[in-house]
């Protein structure tokens, strides 16, 4: 196997494994948790100050949701499904029809409008055993799901923001190419030609407006909806579809979904859905093999390893270790009977990108030393490192940059007579 491939990675820096008894189905390490975390708290906080309020939602539910939805039609024969003895529920293979039940639980007025919903929703869907890779394609993923219930005049600015956050974030993970498809009416689809007409100009609009350079993909749209989907190129060359922006007309109308507008009179909303990432396994995967597992210090698992010379500073490098984690860094002691080259190797097969021995003369000085790439060392004391690392080691923005800065094939900048920043 390819020593790039997610799955080899995840063995040399110990993230998860998977096993035959749990098929399609991931068991994650202290490590690979702590990668997972630290995602899904940046994507959180990047919704969060996106004006998205975050919600959960039932795993089972009634199989009339899933036909009134029309999603049992379209996916059902890969839906987990039981019978209790007086119905028939089934596990969720995603949030949509969940997050219009939120909405729909009251009356909503215009000026609620546009109301955003967002999940890190545990979805499962029955993929059959040879489909399954890794983290690429398994049975049981959490989906980053996003929906935004909004009025027709809303949607070119609630796509627009959108686009740039993702923008702002991908290029935070590394990714500097973005390819975006328009992917238009499909053959089997829900809802009239009429509404779908409608859709796709709207969509394209709002792309448009956005400052997006996209191609079209004919007939790979949602069944409910054209959508926006963009394709992240590694450093390998090749292409992931992570994030997308669905433009949906049908399921608020088959799911009865109302607000009330400024005439009194019941309408109903537009429903955009949205996802940065994708699913979150699946990212991870991409994320692995796109960094080689040399990922960056704010993502890394183990950001450093405290490495003892001889065989006296055990205690040294536990206050050392001590006083890293109190200021939040994810850290690691090394006091082996080890050479110190054994340990380096040990340090750089886990993706830690940050090396830190302390000896004799450190544990008088109180101080550790930095070992760079190249070999040479820096002294410094754990205040000092702070200094010297924090800028790189944590996302702590709550917002994202109001102008992206990610380029590249299907991003070009705009900037219209209105002002709109593109990305």
């Amino acid at each position: 196997m390819d020593p790039n491939d997610h799955r080899m990675i995840a063995k040399r820096m110990d993230l998860f494994h998977l096993q035959e008894e749990g098929l399609g189905m991931v068991f994650w390490h202290p490590a690979g948790f702590a990668l997972y975390e630290v995602i899904e708290s940046f994507i959180r906080r990047q919704m969060r100050a996106a004006g998205f309020q975050e919600i959960r939602t039932p795993q089972l539910l009634d199989r009339g949701l899933w036909e009134a939805s029309g999603h049992w039609d379209k996916f059902g024969e890969n839906m987990f499904a039981l019978d209790d003895g007086e119905r028939v529920l089934a596990l969720k293979p995603m949030s949509c029809p969940a997050h219009v039940q939120i909405f729909n639980h009251r009356p909503r007025s215009f000026r609620e409008l546009p109301m955003r919903l967002c999940e890190f929703g545990s979805c499962l869907r029955n993929e059959p055993s040879g489909a399954l890779l890794g983290l690429m394609r398994t049975r049981a993923f959490v989906q980053d799901d996003a929906h935004i219930f909004c009025l027709p005049e809303q949607i070119e600015a609630e796509v627009r923001n959108f686009c740039a956050m993702l923008a702002e974030i991908y290029r935070a993970f590394g990714f500097s190419d973005v390819e975006v498809r328009f992917a238009n009416r499909p053959k089997q689809r829900a809802g009239s030609d009429e509404a779908w007409d409608m859709a796709e100009a709207r969509l394209e609009r709002a792309a448009l407006a956005a400052g997006l350079d996209f191609e079209t993909s004919s007939g790979e749209g949602a069944f409910y909806g054209p959508k926006l989907e963009f394709h992240l190129r590694d450093n390998r060359g090749r292409r992931w579809q992570c994030g997308t922006v669905q433009l949906d007309m049908v399921l608020p109308e088959r799911l009865g979904a109302e607000y009330v507008d400024a005439a009194d009179r019941r309408q109903r909303p537009v429903m955009l859905h949205h996802a940065v990432l994708g699913s979150v396994e699946r990212f991870i995967g991409v994320l692995l093999e796109h960094h080689a597992g040399k990922l960056p210090l704010w993502l890394a698992p183990v950001q450093v390893v405290v490495a003892s010379v001889g065989g006296q500073q055990a205690d040294y490098v536990s206050s050392v270790v001590d006083r890293l984690s109190r200021l939040g860094y994810r850290v690691r002691a090394d006091v082996r009977d080890e050479r110190l080259s054994r340990k380096v190797v040990d340090a750089r097969g886990i993706g830690a990108p940050v090396f830190l021995t302390v000896g004799k003369n450190e544990m008088q000085a109180d101080t550790v030393a930095l070992r760079e790439s190249d070999g040479s060392q820096t002294s410094l004391s754990v205040e000092g490192l702070d200094d010297h690392l924090r800028p790189n080691a944590f996302r702590e923005s709550s917002g994202v940059a109001s102008r992206p800065v990610v380029m590249g094939h299907g991003w070009r900048p705009v900037s219209d007579s209105r002002g709109i920043p593109g990305v």
